[in-house]
């Protein structure tokens, strides 16, 4: 069977070379006919909230945050029908803050890409900087063992704050978008570090699909709505990355509706599970280096069988990456277990900790192998069987399995989020 894998920009066709294969993919959603007509509808009859123009007055100074590059937020389109709704507030009036998190600053023409070049030639942009305490303005003090809570100073500032941000499962908020612009995009290391503490990510309803009790989820929402949010701009896309619908107006509200549909989309009933699961980390721009492409590896483990093998393919093209502990972290621990043994150490604080967690809990489970740019001595490094023909290695893995065993292909990565069927919890 041959199957175009998403995988860097143009994604490539592999061979399964097995009858019995199981292509899991989310259903499939056309982009709307009239993008910037359904933006203008969604911004003026928003969900429980007055329309964006009756909220922002000419004088407010506005912060607008946005994801930043290793996202597939089409900023460069919703930023000008943003900013042209709002055409009665001046355009110094407007900072727009990149939502890095923990992750390193983009560049000026990364940021060119990402707001497109006209909006980064008119408009003050800037990366948000956890690292830097002289960029951040405290909102809440420490309590009951969470530490002060910190956010950019030009978000805490603002007048008026808007944040822009699309919906899909996260393999341990539950779903992205919403308050998760704010927290921990715009948040201070201290509190980053707290928000991914072992036993919060390892919890049971920390996962793919889960709102409803989800710690993760609830402290995003407590932390993000430390300050007042007056507008939430959020879309759903598909793999194409075009935008499906527009969930506008009350964050909680807004973001219920668009998860909501999410789950209906990207949910995915698996009827068992399988010895062997082909993933990707959706191509571009989510595969472009290792640390991300946990989440591929996450979608894959929640339908392979124990000791089974996940073959991930995704280009890494930006390595581990070479900033923060990720790398580090996997050449320190001789396994997986020991990573785990780690983390959870009592007082055990250390930055990119929570990938290195969802990561080892993965190797637990199965082998995982994979192909991508990395150098096969990086991808052993990471504990990782390195791929260097794809069709060869499968037919080879094949060829080792008894004849008819089944096989699973997520084409899409954690755009497909498999579940056992009869999972009332997803």
């Amino acid at each position: 069977m041959k199957i175009h894998l998403q995988y860097g920009r143009d994604g490539l066709d592999v061979d399964v070379p097995d009858e019995n294969v199981t292509v899991l993919r989310p259903q499939f959603v056309s982009g709307l006919a009239d993008e910037q007509a359904g933006f203008v509808e969604a911004v003026r009859a928003p969900i429980g909230s007055p329309p964006l123009r009756q909220k922002i007055a000419a004088t407010d100074r506005v912060a607008v945050v946005i994801a930043d590059g290793t996202r597939a937020l089409p900023s460069d389109r919703l930023l000008p029908w943003l900013f042209a709704e709002l055409g009665h507030v001046p355009t110094e009036n407007f900072t727009v803050i990149v939502g890095t998190g923990t992750h390193r600053p983009n560049t000026a023409k990364e940021i060119a890409r990402i707001v497109g070049p006209e909006v980064a030639a008119r408009y003050r942009v800037i990366n948000h900087n956890a690292y830097d305490s002289s960029t951040m303005a405290e909102v809440c003090p420490a309590a009951e063992g969470v530490p002060a809570l910190w956010m950019n100073r030009e978000y805490v500032e603002a007048d008026r704050r808007i944040l822009v941000g699309f919906i899909e499962p996260h393999f341990m908020a539950g779903y992205s978008g919403g308050y998760k612009a704010i927290f921990p995009g715009i948040a201070d290391l201290k509190s980053i570090l707290h928000y991914h503490r072992a036993e919060m990510i390892g919890h049971p309803r920390s996962a793919w699909g889960v709102l409803e009790n989800n710690p993760t989820q609830a402290h995003i929402r407590r932390m993000g709505s430390a300050l007042a949010v007056d507008f939430l701009l959020n879309v759903t896309l598909n793999h194409q990355q075009q935008i499906t619908r527009f969930y506008c107006g009350d964050v909680i509200g807004a973001h219920e509706a668009g998860c909501a549909f999410a789950k209906e989309a990207a949910m995915v009933a698996s009827p068992r599970r399988y010895p062997l699961v082909i993933t990707t980390n959706s191509g571009y721009p989510l595969d472009q280096n290792l640390y991300q492409s946990v989440k591929g590896m996450c979608a894959a483990a929640e339908i392979v069988e124990a000791g089974g093998e996940i073959v991930t393919v995704a280009r890494c093209n930006d390595g581990f990456p070479s900033h923060g502990n990720f790398a580090a972290m996997l050449a320190e621990y001789p396994s997986a277990q020991a990573m785990l043994d780690a983390v959870y150490t009592p007082g055990f604080h250390k930055l990119d900790q929570w990938q290195v967690q969802k990561f080892a809990q993965v190797l637990l489970q199965a082998k995982v192998s994979l192909y991508s740019e990395l150098s096969p001595e990086q991808a052993r490094q990471a504990h990782l069987t390195p791929i260097g023909d794809l069709n060869a290695y499968l037919r080879q893995r094949v060829a080792e399995l008894r004849p008819g065993t089944p096989i699973a292909v997520l084409p899409e990565g954690p755009m497909t989020i498999p579940y056992l069927d009869g999972d009332g919890q997803k």
